[in-house]
């Protein structure tokens, strides 16, 4: 899968646990257990709606196409790199926000 899919992937929150492979991504989920233990309804609700505005969106995906391209200068790379592990760290923590709500419901 290419990078631009990842990202616009957890844009869209189709993130899984099975995503968390790589050595970062495990470590990112182990220091983010915290956070998402620590939430209530409301900021999990809050959280699960976070998404870049439209701005930042548009950046994202030129960025993404200069980088499938190989185009990317060494300065749009480090800020690619940035927002993918931006897009990491929310996509884990809405993880976690959509699996303390599951928890939180009332079973019939």
């Amino acid at each position: 899968m290419t990078e631009a899919r990842v990202v616009a992937g957890r844009r869209r929150g189709i993130y899984t646990r099975n995503m968390v492979k790589s050595t970062n991504g495990q470590f990112l989920e182990r220091i983010l257990d915290p956070v998402g233990s620590s939430l209530n309804e409301e900021a999990a609700r809050k959280l699960i709606g976070l998404k870049a505005d439209r701005k930042v969106q548009a950046r994202i995906a030129l960025l993404a196409r200069k980088c499938n391209e190989g185009e990317l200068r060494p300065p749009e790379r480090a800020e690619y790199e940035t927002y993918v592990l931006a897009g990491e760290v929310v996509a884990i923590l809405q993880a976690k926000a959509r699996l303390r709500l599951a928890r939180r419901r009332p079973r019939s």
